[in-house]
């Protein structure tokens, strides 16, 4: 499957992380886990609190992308703090700061009336300082199991 992957998309360099944070309906949704915001730069969100269910799974996705090599060499890594578990009717909600979306002169980003939001916040205004980022509550959207990068459809430029 790599190989084909390579083919069709013309890469060299493939990674597969391993399982998606607890409440996600699909086992790994990508955008909830890790983002290339440049050529050699992931964003990737680790879990802080070793007895919550992410803990172990974020840490092993940070282990693998630790060893990421692009061409070569190592990619630079960007950590971004988990909100605080939601729960709604019994069910954990998939909330990550790493579901922002980048628009043309803004970032859009997930928050949680969580006190992680203003390091999450801080934590993407480096990384994308020619952008401006705007905070959007997202505790309702997540309702519905993901938040902005997910509302969204891209198109990448080629």
């Amino acid at each position: 499957i790599e190989q084909r992957l390579r083919d069709y998309l013309g890469v060299r360099d493939i990674l597969w992380l391993g399982n998606g944070i607890a409440g996600d309906d699909t086992d790994g949704h990508i955008d909830d886990l890790a983002r290339f915001i440049s050529e050699r730069t992931a964003v990737t969100v680790v879990e802080e609190n070793c007895d919550d269910e992410n803990y172990q799974p974020l840490q092993q996705n940070l282990a693998r992308l630790r060893e990421m090599k692009i061409g070569g060499r190592n990619i630079d890594i960007v950590a971004l703090p988990m909100p605080k578990k939601i729960v709604r009717e019994g069910l954990r909600l998939p909330a990550s700061y790493a579901n922002f979306y980048i628009a043309n002169n803004c970032v859009l980003m997930p928050t949680f009336a969580d006190s992680a939001d203003e390091i999450a916040l801080s934590i993407l205004r480096e990384c994308f300082p020619q952008r401006h980022v705007i905070e959007i509550d997202s505790r309702e959207l997540i309702w519905g199991l993901g938040t902005l990068h997910c509302l969204t459809q891209q198109q990448p430029a080629l």
